[in-house]
This record gives structure tokens, C-alpha cells and sequence, in this order.
């Protein structure tokens, strides 16, 4: 975990206080010096396997940044006396970052996602941002992460590209584990784990409007479009732990006052 920045503690999980455009500096003054890190943004799905896994708990504090994806999580900095200044999302700093790192001369790398999602996307950010360089994109197979060959294959695809940046669209612990592989053959290079990121940039799947986002219902709209896959993400295990998260929040802000 970065201790150049300031950070606050969360459920017991340290999150950069920072904003998005402060978390962009910092990894574009860090390119410039040729040094390489691994940003994770959790949001509420995430912080809830970061609070019941001690094992994903212990992978996660291996990345340099770490920045508030879900709106609960900057809700709950905000209850507990520790605010955090915005939301920070995967899905926003492909975007921003992907621009800054066009402007500076920085290329990126696409893995994951859908096949053709992970196409049209490359594609898509190559017309947004003229200057930008892409160093090649990839999806890997299903049950990819099981099979070595693929996973050989994936680390001489990237270490033959020299990519700056990877964005890493594989959902949440495939993609974090992925990294923690990859990182050590590359120092140069920032990775992001974004999940479902190319889906949204490709148009394979509908973001949710902006004032959704504000309000912290994406999470609905997500639901809406796919509720076999997240009706018990999100219903049996997001819905109650928001309860908790909000209750600890509270009850660490009353001892605070209380000292």
C-alpha cells in the first residue's frame, strides 16, 4: 500500500484520500520515471471479500494505489470522520487516463473482456484519442486462469508489446491474481484491474446515466440488465453489508468522539 499518499482506514482496509486527477498525476509522474505499480479500485463487492477473505485481503495490499470505486465506501468515509474527496472508478480512469497517457506519449494495453468487446473497445479509444498508442489487446479463453499455457501465452504477449499501462478486464480475484503474476515480470508498466470496464466502452453493455452514478445506483441498473448473474452479488450479500458498513462507520465515528 502507497504511503506517499494519504490514506484512510475503511472496515480495516487503507484507501487513498486522494481524487481522480490527483491518482492520474501519480501515476503519470511515476511513468515518467519509469517506474511501474498496480492500482486497485474496490467498490462495495470488493470491500466486501476484502472484509470476509483474508487471503484476497493480503493480495490487494500488495498494490500501490488503492481508491474508492463504490459510493458507499466514500458515504461511509464521510460517517466515520474521514472523508474521502470522490469516487474513484476503473470505469472513468480507463477514460482519463487513457487520454493523459495519449497526451504524454504512454501506450496502453487491453486484456480481457469479451473478445470482440476487447476489439471494439481498442478500437473505440483509438478514434477518441488520436495521439494514443495501443500496444495490442487480448482475450483470453474462459477458464483461461487454469490452464498454463494460456497464462505463458498472456505474459509473452505483454512482454513482447511494452506496454505502460494494461488495463486488466477479467472480474475480481482473476484479474487481481493475474497481476500479482505479471507485475514482477514487468516493473515499468501500471496495471488497473477495471472488470466489466470494455463492456461498457464497447457498448456490449449499458452504463448507468450519470445522475444514477452520483446517487450510488449502478448498482440497480447493473441488476436490472443481468439479474441471474448479480441478483445474489448484490441482494443477499451487497444490500446487508451496506447496513454493516454504515453501522461500523457510526460507531468508529462516536469512540472518536468519545476519546
Amino acid at each position: 500500500m502507497n504511503s506517499e499518499l494519504p490514506n484512510i482506514d475503511l472496515l480495516n482496509v487503507s484507501i487513498n484520500q486522494i481524487t481522480e486527477s490527483q491518482c492520474i498525476e501519480y501515476i503519470i509522474e511515476k511513468l515518467h520515471r519509469h517506474i511501474g505499480g498496480w492500482v486497485i479500485t474496490p467498490n462495495l463487492d470488493h470491500m466486501y471479500r476484502l472484509h470476509h477473505s483474508l487471503e484476497f485481503k493480503e493480495l490487494c495490499c500488495e498494490a500501490n494505489l488503492i481508491v474508492a470505486d463504490g459510493m458507499p465506501l466514500v458515504w461511509a468515509s464521510k460517517l466515520q470522520g474521514t472523508p474521502l474527496p470522490e469516487r474513484v472508478a476503473g470505469s472513468n480512469l480507463i477514460n482519463s487516463l487513457t487520454e493523459s497517457a495519449a497526451t504524454n506519449g504512454f501506450s496502453i494495453y487491453l486484456l480481457g473482456g469479451e473478445e470482440d468487446a476487447c476489439e471494439k473497445s481498442a478500437n473505440v479509444l483509438n478514434q477518441r484519442h488520436s495521439d494514443l498508442k495501443i500496444a495490442g489487446f487480448y482475450s483470453p479463453p474462459f477458464g483461461f486462469e487454469k490452464d498454463q499455457i494460456q497464462i505463458e501465452k498472456i505474459k509473452t504477449l505483454l512482454t513482447d508489446s511494452h506496454p505502460d499501462i494494461v488495463y486488466v478486464a477479467l472480474g475480481s480475484p482473476k484479474q487481481e491474481l493475474l497481476i500479482k503474476e505479471l507485475k514482477s515480470l514487468m516493473p515499468n508498466t501500471w496495471f488497473l484491474g477495471i472488470g466489466i470496464s470494455l463492456s461498457f466502452i464497447s457498448g456490449h453493455v449499458r452504463r448507468a446515466p450519470a445522475w444514477m452514478q452520483r446517487i450510488g445506483l449502478e448498482w440497480l441498473h447493473r441488476l436490472v440488465q443481468e439479474p441471474g448473474r448479480l441478483a445474489k452479488r448484490y441482494l443477499m450479500h451487497g444490500v446487508p453489508f451496506v447496513f454493516y458498513l454504515m453501522y461500523q462507520s457510526i460507531k468508529k465515528r462516536l469512540k472518536l468522539c468519545n476519546k
